[in-house]
């Protein structure tokens, strides 16, 4: 009897022993507070707090959502562009674009932390930024 057991209670150690990979870390889930309005590719967001998100898609990782705080409405699903760094950084990096004057400034990457890659979002040709701002948030 006991060597009957001797192998589902070992199988049932390891099951509880495996790492579990946090949704974070899968959808890149990272929340944010902008202080003034915000162009995003499509819209200006008003100051508030945001989620960020990919899409739940193994096969593009480049389809970026962005939600109220609560996750209740989306504001935008937009297809970005894959960008890169040389160092990763331990908090989320977010980089905005000084647009003209009177116009809000443009969210231009966003790097997840510890990732290499991160997303680049584009704007048309009319609206192209000037300047370019480097913001770190907690995670």
């Amino acid at each position: 009897m006991i060597k009957k057991l001797w192998l589902p209670s070992l199988i049932l150690a390891g099951l509880a022993c495996a790492p579990v990979a946090k949704a974070d870390e899968w959808d890149k889930r990272t929340i944010v507070t902008f202080n003034q309005p915000v162009e995003i590719p499509g819209r200006v967001l008003a100051p508030g707090t945001y989620v960020m998100q990919l899409l739940d898609s193994a096969s593009n990782r480049d389809i970026v959502q962005i939600f109220n705080q609560d996750q209740t409405q989306l504001y935008a699903t937009i297809l970005a562009i894959p960008d890169y760094r040389l160092e990763p950084t331990g908090k989320t990096v977010i980089t905005l674009e000084e647009r003209s004057a009177g116009s809000p400034e443009a969210l231009k990457t966003w790097f997840y932390p510890g990732d290499l890659s991160g997303a680049e979002f584009t704007y048309p040709a009319s609206t192209h930024p000037r300047h370019t701002q480097h913001w770190h948030t907690q995670s």
